[in-house]
């Protein structure tokens, strides 16, 4: 989509060549812009949404007076935190601890970089269509950490030190598990680039039996254990509930966040909570179709592709949430055992298993 728009550019308002490179920066930065303003709305909303349907499952109101319905409600929680005086620990490396949640947030946002939303006449709605997207998301996802492990550190103090140290493991642990799950993926799709992943769920199982394309085609029905393992590995990746032992309340207060208030924890709340949503993206990408319509009749293909994509990251953002509410939060060796001691092995497993069907079954 940005090369059609500089094309279009190119031959309404020509430049000299040794000034082409405006327009790309110019499209670039816009682009990037639009992105970044519009994923910030969205997860405002999220954030809202996340705390009603909490307070339904407890049978309350949740937040119901900034503005109709609680709409406002994370926008005063914002600028709450933007007028706060920002607290520095006296014995804490002040560089390293203001780094630290810049560092979380920007490598947060990084990641949707890659990830494409859409795709029409226009060509593809993404920043960088890069050809090793997975590989790109899965390196900065692992960078996430570095950041809470500065927090940590950086604190001077107990509980955020603890917390941090639960975080780097349980990070690394189940990212082990989403590379073989994505593996399963890409043995189907043959290609790392995240909009040949969606177009490649144009057919499968319906397609073969005659069916116009639908949901049936998706990843999700034809590798379901690893669609459960991706779903509940991308909770303990991004530290939600039931897998959030880094903050957990009853023992390390706010874990690594313990001595962060005002901006600072604005933003390692936004980094948390971007990279949730770039999980459920993920999942609508690999899984359920990306923006594709749930089946490709009228009336559902007449709506534009980016709606489709909103509303399963939003469905997939529905269930983060109703686990947070109903399920109760794991013991720290009961994460551990279930990453290395069921989720590892039921990956690989499923790895041989798809590599097997596809090779033998004159499929790859």
């Amino acid at each position: 989509m940005i090369n059609t728009v500089i094309e279009w550019l190119n031959t309404t308002l020509p430049l000299p060549g040794w000034l082409d490179w405006m327009w790309w920066t110019l499209v670039y930065v816009v682009a990037s812009l639009a992105l970044l303003v519009g994923l910030l709305v969205l997860i405002a909303f999220l954030l809202l949404m996340d705390r009603k349907v909490w307070a339904a499952v407890q049978m309350r109101r949740g937040p119901n007076v900034v503005g109709p319905f609680g709409l406002l409600q994370s926008f005063a929680d914002l600028l709450k935190f933007v007028f706060k005086e920002p607290v520095i620990p006296a014995g804490a490396d002040k560089g390293v601890f203001l780094l630290a949640p810049l560092a979380t947030a920007t490598f947060a946002l990084a990641g949707w970089a890659v990830i494409p939303v859409s795709e029409n006449a226009w060509g593809k709605w993404v920043i960088s269509d890069l050809n090793v997207g997975v590989l790109y998301i899965l390196a900065l996802s692992s960078l996430g950490v570095y950041g809470i492990i500065m927090g940590g550190w950086a604190s001077n103090s107990k509980y955020p030190f603890m917390g941090s140290l639960r975080s780097a493991a349980q990070m690394v642990s189940y990212e082990v598990s989403i590379g073989f799950v994505i593996i399963t993926v890409l043995l189907l799709v043959g290609s790392l680039n995240l909009t040949d992943i969606v177009n490649a769920q144009k057919t499968g199982l319906g397609t073969q039996i005659g069916l116009p394309n639908s949901m049936v085609d998706w990843h999700w029905l034809a590798l379901f254990p690893m669609f459960v393992v991706f779903f509940i590995s991308a909770l303990a990746e991004t530290n939600r509930p039931p897998f959030d032992l880094p903050e957990a309340e009853s023992e390390l207060v706010a874990g690594f966040m313990v001595e962060y208030s005002s901006t600072p924890y604005l933003l390692y709340m936004l980094g948390e909570y971007v990279a949730i949503v770039a999980m459920c993206a993920m999942t609508t990408i690999l899984f359920l179709g990306g923006w594709l319509p749930p089946i490709d009749v009228a009336p559902f293909n007449w709506v534009p592709g980016i709606l489709w994509f909103i509303l399963k990251a939003t469905f997939v953002f529905f269930l983060f949430a109703m686990v947070k509410a109903m399920v109760p939060r794991y013991r720290y060796d009961q994460l551990m055992r279930l990453g290395w001691k069921v989720f590892l092995p039921l990956s690989l497993l499923m790895v041989i298993a798809v590599a097997a069907v596809l090779h033998f079954g004159g499929l790859a």
